[in-house]
């Protein structure tokens, strides 16, 4: 009766486990769109070898490569690991550098677009709600833009179009939220011209026109009160570059038709003035206006966000800082500019280069910037960042994403004066972090970084431990030593390589919370077992996410086995035993043991759910003791199986679970 009760009840569990997967690879409903949020399978392996990760202070930067100043960045809002980001080049060929990852951790190279023309760069990014990437650049002198599309992740892109008409600068915005303008996107050029497409990025045409006579136009889309993706928005940038107007339009109609909000005079001097170019510590820099909007069923939804960085005072020669202003009216009026940084002393260090980022799903805002309060001469910066929870009333800790500081004139880089080193970068959220990316100088080149923010810090300790057969264990601590603005869980696994030939690795977590930590500085326990394993040497890869996989990162033991395989003879049983396999369930491998209790041959037989056998262990005369065999299922499916033994006139059977 139990070993049937068994068998129902891992029928059950396999079945369970199914109807999950199902749900998961199929559908999920989100209540911020209008749509099923269909979920694609993961892709298959890229030829392609992952990029560096950079750790310095238990904080991870990942070196993505060495390619020219300017990053467009965009996320996947139906795959929170899914991110793409392009970096200027200086092929004319490409014009920018396109890279992507999959899984959050591993960075790959993408396949190039075939372009057709001379590419000159500028790269901006956007992906849409159904998981298409968008990748917009100049072409020519320049005289306009095209569009590539990627309905893999980044990994490989086609459909070029032509988009843009006009000059220095493009911006493209999709709509992410479903709604009746769900396949639409837009594109806005200096000088002015707007672009729409209504068919997922196949056809473009003009839209509308407004006067931008300084390069920095930007785009993005808010809902329309309950309308998701109902309100389209360009802020333009005129006049003269230190007491510029930002000029704010609205569709609501798709892209339609257009109408200009407000004027505003919120711009000002950033740094010292130089050849007519802004600049900081002899690196350029534009005033452009980053907007965008509250696209989320939060509080603060429809909100439309600006910011900018600006002298205090507005004079030429001191010192910016970066403000924010909001608008609850679609851009007609405005509050108060906020302050973001919060260095003791503002006067003292320059703050530059602001992005931002509102969280679709919970609205929170996310801006970076460039910063040299760590630097007393204010030559060297660290990347920087905080989040706003209220709507941008008020704003975090201010914390260092980038984890090395570097020298802002770089030289070696490029030169000018004032040095073209940039004039953009970028970031994007997927519900719980985002991913920042900007061009670093720390090498004395044009380095190709990105980052996670809020983040944690992760230390293993020791790195490296010896563990001997048949039966010893050894513990290790994955430690989490600090953490930047993140509060979420951290859930840690570990993968032990390469498999061994003979027996087998099991880790646990005896810790009070087992392979989760909730609450920070915090540590958890890893504890490796082995089971007369082949001697030798052996990595651990210990990995730990949050809830949603990001973030994510990764740390390695060396491992090394000692002492000699055996059958592992114990006391002598007093009955004939047949225990539950372990683990269970299990993948591929699991260890059976039984006991004999006199002199006896003895039979394992490994069945399918049908009866049919699989494997077979037999062993003639097997004296009284403990034993165990260990049963490998690389070929096998996920399912239900079965196993028994014979020793003499004792017999048994259990069940056990293959997952994978």
């Amino acid at each position: 009766m139990k070993l049937k009760l068994l068998s129902l009840v891992s029928v059950l569990f396999i079945l369970i486990l199914s109807i999950i997967s199902i749900k998961v690879d199929s559908q999920v409903i989100d209540p911020n769109r209008d749509y099923p949020v269909y979920i694609r399978p993961e892709l298959p392996p890229s030829l392609f070898s992952p990029n560096a990760v950079v750790t310095i202070g238990d904080y991870d930067n990942w070196n993505v490569g060495t390619d020219f100043a300017e990053v467009g960045l965009a996320g996947n809002p139906i795959n929170p690991t899914n991110f793409a980001a392009a970096w200027n080049s200086t092929s004319s060929t490409y014009g920018s550098m396109i890279y992507y990852t999959i899984n959050g951790i591993d960075w790959f190279a993408s396949t190039q677009p075939t372009w057709g023309g001379t590419m000159q760069g500028d790269p901006v990014m956007t992906c849409d709600g159904f998981g298409n990437f968008f990748f917009d650049q100049l072409y020519g002198g320049p005289v306009g833009s095209k569009t590539a599309k990627s309905t893999t992740g980044g990994m490989n892109w086609s459909g070029v179009v032509n988009v843009g008409t006009g000059n220095d600068k493009n911006w493209i915005a999709a709509v992410q939220t479903g709604g009746p303008y769900a396949n639409y996107l837009i594109q806005v050029m200096t000088p002015g011209n707007i672009k729409r497409s209504t068919d997922n990025g196949a056809t473009w045409s003009q839209v509308a026109s407004f006067s931008n006579t300084l390069p920095g136009a930007m785009t993005c889309i808010g809902p329309n009160g309950a309308v998701n993706g109902g309100t389209f928005y360009v802020v333009t940038h005129t006049g003269s570059s230190t007491a510029a107007t930002y000029s704010f339009y609205c569709s609501t109609d798709g892209g339609t038709t257009w109408t200009q909000k407000s004027a505003q005079n919120f711009s000002g001097y950033i740094g010292t003035q130089s050849a007519g170019r802004h600049s900081v510590q002899n690196m350029r820099t534009r005033p452009y206006p980053f907007i965008i909007a509250d696209n989320s069923n939060g509080p603060f939804r429809g909100r439309l966000y600006l910011t900018y960085a600006k002298n205090t005072p507005n004079a030429d020669g001191q010192k910016p800082d970066i403000f924010l202003r909001y608008s609850t009216d679609q851009g007609a009026t405005w509050s108060s500019e906020t302050l973001v940084n919060d260095d003791a002393n503002t006067t003292a260090n320059n703050n530059w280069f602001p992005s931002t980022w509102c969280d679709i799903t919970t609205g929170k805002l996310y801006i970076k910037w460039l910063d040299t309060r760590d630097c007393p001469t204010s030559d060297s910066c660290l990347v920087y960042g905080t989040i706003s929870t209220d709507g941008g009333v008020t704003f975090a800790a201010n914390k260092p994403i980038s984890n090395k500081k570097y020298r802002i004139n770089c030289t070696s880089c490029n030169g000018g004066t004032p040095a073209y080193l940039g004039d953009y970068d970028y970031l994007n959220s997927n519900g719980k972090v985002a991913m920042v990316a900007w061009t670093d100088f720390r090498n004395n080149n044009f380095g190709n970084y990105v980052a996670y923010f809020p983040d944690y810090a992760m230390r293993m300790n020791p790195t490296s431990g010896s563990i001997a057969n048949p039966s010893g264990t050894a513990d290790f601590k994955m430690v989490v030593p600090s953490v930047k603005l993140y509060t979420d869980t951290v859930i840690v696994t570990s993968a032990i390589t390469p498999t061994p030939s003979v027996g087998n690795f099991v880790i646990s977590y005896p810790s009070a919370g087992g392979n989760k930590l909730k609450s920070y500085p915090d540590s958890l326990i890893v504890r490796v077992a082995v089971n007369n394993v082949t001697p030798g040497s052996y990595t651990m890869t210990v990995t730990a996410k949050g809830p949603n996989g990001t973030p994510v990162h990764q740390r390695t033991v060396a491992l090394t086995v000692t002492g000699a395989t055996s059958v592992g003879i114990e006391e002598t049983p007093v009955s004939f035993k047949l225990e539950q396999n372990y683990p269970n369930p299990f993948n591929p491998v699991t260890r059976i043991d039984y006991s004999v209790a006199k002199l006896t041959d003895v039979k394992i037989t490994v069945f399918n759910i049908l009866g049919k056998e699989i494997a077979s262990f037999d062993r003639e005369k097997q004296t009284p003791g403990n034993y165990y065999v260990m049963f490998k299922a690389s070929n096998l499916s996920t399912g239900v199986y079965y196993y028994t033994i014979q020793a003499g006139d004792f017999t048994d059977r259990k069940a056990m679970v293959l997952i994978k």
